[in-house]
């Protein structure tokens, strides 16, 4: 008897092992079925020889202990198709061996058959049904015969037996009707297998859109989050957790305003408004690891779909290398426009203060004035002059003198520098330098000597009460900024500002690069005045020009390099340079 839908020659799968565990239970069933039907014979007084009831509970012994031998024996199954088919020609058996020591044709058992064709056609399908009614219509046919005629039990008076002729129309109805079952019991089997193959199909197609959709939000390179209506986030991806530093099952049910406060503000939706298209606002944030980024923000509504609002769509991305380079473009552009200014202007103000001077000192000799007005003379004298070197120092900046790089040797380039530290440290400053022996790199010596001696002596300013100056130099791989350019930054205490040149090495790009570290336990620089100390003329010491960091800058960007700040209020701050083409003596 063939079993469609069951494996071939092979291990049992999980669905033959599903149908097989069902037909044991419906052989159980059939089992406790025969007993409760033998039980009520006797209970209702029906008369039965004894070799009829004997053979009545020998053949219900025999259904249990099939059905849980058979149950022990599913792990060992090689062949489903072959078991099962034994298992409903065996309960076929035990209805004919039922109906037989029951009467045949006056035997209450004979809607077991049912029974058997049904678990057959649920389970193995549409010929496993046709052939379950075949097989239970012969086997009936031979239960009739053999109880009409007495066999295995106590023979029959002439008057008990029926002629041939109307036994044949018993088994007819009979059969026919079992015949019938069977084929009306495969026809809604195939329509049930075909109504649950299209569900299985359409079930696989859901779980891969469903896996997609995972697997695309979990891709993205942008935080997601949705909400509920009630502003509630309902969920997070990884990426969203990277930038925030919170763990998806930490947010859910939290507002928005908890996670990333200020959003709910700047976003229009969340406001109740329709948002405009392709807007995107940023924000600063700081996230659940201590570290200050620029986020990107956009937002729209969750549509659900019978075309409701269902909650909101928040994406968004960290952008902090983006408002970096675009402080540095502004910056760069900035410095243009002044330096164009200063060429202009630098040649008008120069040779009037010069004749101002030269006036000046020519009226005090010559009048030899004395006094209030000799006073006031010199205060023009001086003014004038201090004018002059601020100009000097502002042409200086705005227009350098053009970068002339040469191999230089680090050690002597560092020797004469820490010796003419050494000449002008206080004594209540310690200095500890330590450079790396047998560098050499490609770099403008003097204005790199002026741009170490400038920030040196800012550190010595920033100790008055004294305090240790540290200069470091070794080798590096190539920064942060330049090795994961669109990944993760490493993170600062402060905020880095990277040069145009550097910006020019190709992504992912592996090279020797010199870092220089001034570093000092002074005071420290305030976050609120960071991103304006690389600013012309942006200064906090007394009689400052506010020149002397954008030089260095402007120095550092010139080389291809990149200028980094950490600082900590009254801990001290480390300005770190980083220059590539170092070389390496071996």
């Amino acid at each position: 008897m063939a079993l469609d839908g069951m494996p071939r020659e092979s291990d049992l799968d999980e669905q033959a092992e599903r149908r097989l565990v069902w037909l044991m239970g419906g052989r159980l069933f059939l089992a406790l079925s025969s007993l409760v039907i033998a039980a009520g014979l006797d209970g209702i007084g029906r008369e039965l020889s004894d070799e009829a009831r004997n053979g009545i509970y020998w053949t219900v012994t025999f259904a249990f202990f099939a059905a849980v031998l058979s149950g022990t024996a599913l792990g060992r199954i090689r062949n489903p198709m072959r078991f099962a088919s034994a298992q409903i020609a065996t309960d076929v058996a035990i209805v004919t061996s039922l109906v037989h020591f029951s009467g045949g044709r006056e035997s209450v058992f004979t809607f077991l058959y049912v029974l058997v064709i049904l678990y057959g056609a649920l389970l193995f399908h549409s010929r496993t049904a046709i052939g379950a009614a075949g097989l239970s219509v012969a086997a009936y046919g031979f239960a009739l015969l053999t109880a009409n005629e007495g066999w295995g039990l106590r023979p029959r008076a002439p008057s008990q037996q029926i002629e041939f002729g109307r036994l044949l129309a018993v088994w007819v109805v009979q059969g026919g009707g079992l015949f019938a079952i069977g084929a009306l019991a495969g026809l809604l089997s195939r329509e049930l297998q075909r109504t649950g193959a299209a569900l299985e199909s359409r079930t696989s197609d859901l779980r891969q859109l469903r896996d997609l959709h995972r697997a695309t939000i979990d891709s993205i390179m942008s935080g997601l989050l949705t909400t509920d209506p009630d502003g509630r986030i309902s969920s997070f991806n990884p990426e969203a957790v990277r930038i925030t530093g919170l763990g998806a099952q930490e947010v859910m049910g939290l507002e928005l305003e908890d996670v990333i406060p200020g959003a709910t503000g700047i976003l229009p939706s969340l406001g109740g408004l329709a948002p405009p298209p392709n807007l995107r606002t940023r924000l600063r944030y700081l996230n659940h690891n201590g570290e200050t980024l620029h986020l990107g923000l956009a937002d729209s509504i969750l549509w659900g779909e019978d075309g409701t609002a269902q909650g909101h769509v928040v994406i968004f991305q960290d952008v902090t290398d983006v408002v970096a380079m675009e402080s540095d473009l502004t910056r760069s552009e900035r410095l243009a426009a002044v330096g164009e200014l200063a060429a202009k202007i630098a040649h008008e103000i120069r040779n009037p203060l010069a004749s101002i001077s030269g006036s000046v000192q020519i009226l005090e000799s010559d009048l030899d004035v004395a006094g209030e007005s000799k006073r006031l003379m010199g205060i023009v004298v001086r003014e004038a002059d201090r004018l002059s070197n601020l100009i000097t120092d502002f042409l200086r900046y705005a227009r350098p003198a053009p970068t002339v790089p040469v191999t230089v040797d680090v050690d002597e380039l560092f020797a004469d520098l820490i010796h003419m530290i050494e000449n002008n440290l206080p004594e209540n400053v310690k200095l500890h330098g330590e450079v790396q022996p047998g560098l050499r790199v490609a770099c403008d010596a003097d204005q790199l000597s002026q741009t170490l001696w400038n920030l040196a002596t800012n550190a010595i300013q920033a100790m008055p009460d004294g305090g240790h100056l540290g200069i470091d130099v070794h080798v590096r791989l190539a920064p942060a900024s330049q090795e994961q350019r669109g990944g993760d930054r490493e993170a600062s205490q402060g905020s880095p500002t990277s040069g145009a040149g550097a910006s020019e090495l190709p992504t992912g790009a592996k090279m020797d690069w010199l870092e220089i570290e001034i570093s000092d336990t002074g005071c420290g620089i305030p976050e609120d005045v960071r991103d304006d100390i690389f600013e012309p003329f942006f200064t906090t010491k007394q009689g400052g020009t506010g020149l002397g960091l954008p030089t260095v800058h402007r120095i550092v960007e010139n080389h291809g390099g990149e200028l980094q700040l950490d600082s900590q209020p009254g801990a001290g701050s480390t300005f770190r340079i980083c220059l590539p083409g170092v070389e390496v003596n071996s």
